[in-house]
This record gives C-alpha cells, structure tokens and sequence, in this order.
C-alpha cells in the first residue's frame, strides 16, 4: 500500500481540481476517508485472516465493487439533498467511488506484496501494473519512522506529491483565470 497520508493526500487533490460545490472541508475529508478506508481490512490480521484471502489485505475492499459501494454510502450520506438518480447524485457517486479506487490504484503501483483484487469478489486474481515506482511501507506505526519508511516516503513526495501539487496548483490558475491571462493578446 501506499502511505494513508498519500492516499487522502491524492483524494485531496481530486476535490481541489474538482472543486464541487458544497463544504469544501467536509468534501475533504470525506474523499481523504474513502481513499484510506480499503486499508481497514488490516483488522483481519488479528482476527487470522490470511493476507491473499478474499478479506484480506488487498482484497475485497480494495476491489473495484467495494469502492462503487463506498461511493453510494458516501453520496447518500454527505449529499442527501441531492435528487437519487439524477446527474448530480451520479457524478457524487463517481467522485467518491474513484477516490476509493484511487487506493487500490496506488497499491497497484508499489513494489510489494501479493497485488491488488480489482475484480473481486469475481475474480480473486491480484494485479500490479507493470509500472511499479512505489516502495510499499511497512504495516505498522512504528516502522513507518524507520530507514524503510523514510525511503517511502521519499519515492511518495517525487511519485505522488509533487505531481498531485502541480496539479492542484495548475487547476487553480486554470479557475483564477490566470493562465489565459498569460496569453498573448494575438492568439
């Protein structure tokens, strides 16, 4: 997996570029909740759940089924006014179903473990993508402040966060206008 700070720091971005109308602090953190929550399957940990089953890590709630479901709990929770159905409530539902799905994305991208179920619980195969920049952290607060997770977080901020700034800021020159500003007045 990707660092939970990476995974609401990419969902963050995506409501920035965004930019749906309504509170844009509880948008924030509603999208940073649905990127980091496929990871609660670490609890089948303690209850013996074996890393490749189905719950396990990287399994059903990393699943592409799993991130439609947190997207229509999270539209009807954070946008009950909106009408079920309509345009809107779809595009709710798709924005936060991809900033869960977001999660397994970036899983897919690390250079550890067993890979991510996308499809499941159809099919229980585990992918990466071919491209892999990504180390994958240690499970664990304490590791996470070792020399391992320091280099994580290293590939994350030249992966992940400086590309995701770059975004947000250009989307944010883009809505000020600034950039067609820049244009000189013959084009």
């Amino acid at each position: 997996m990707a660092s939970a700070f990476t995974h609401a720091f990419v969902a963050a971005v995506a409501v920035a570029v965004v930019r749906p109308s309504g509170s844009a602090c509880r948008l924030y953190g509603v999208a940073a909740l649905c990127a980091v929550l496929p990871d609660v399957d670490v609890l089948g940990f303690a209850a013996g759940i074996q890393y490749g089953d189905l719950l396990g890590h990287r399994g059903l709630t990393h699943s592409l089924l799993f991130a439609v479901l947190v997207g229509v709990v999270a539209t009807l929770l954070v946008c009950p006014g909106l009408s079920r159905g309509s345009a809107r409530w779809w595009a709710a539902v798709m924005f936060f179903s991809c900033a869960t799905a977001s999660h397994g994305v970036l899983d897919a991208m690390t250079d550890g473990g067993l890979g991510v179920a996308f499809f499941s619980p159809l099919d229980p195969t585990r992918y990466f993508f071919p491209w892999r920049p990504l180390r994958v952290p240690p499970i664990g607060i304490e590791l996470f402040f070792s020399q391992w997770g320091l280099q994580v977080i290293a590939g994350e901020l030249a992966w992940i966060w400086l590309p995701g700034l770059a975004i947000g800021a250009g989307a944010y020159l883009v809505r000020r206008g600034i950039v067609r500003s820049l244009r000189s007045p013959s084009e």
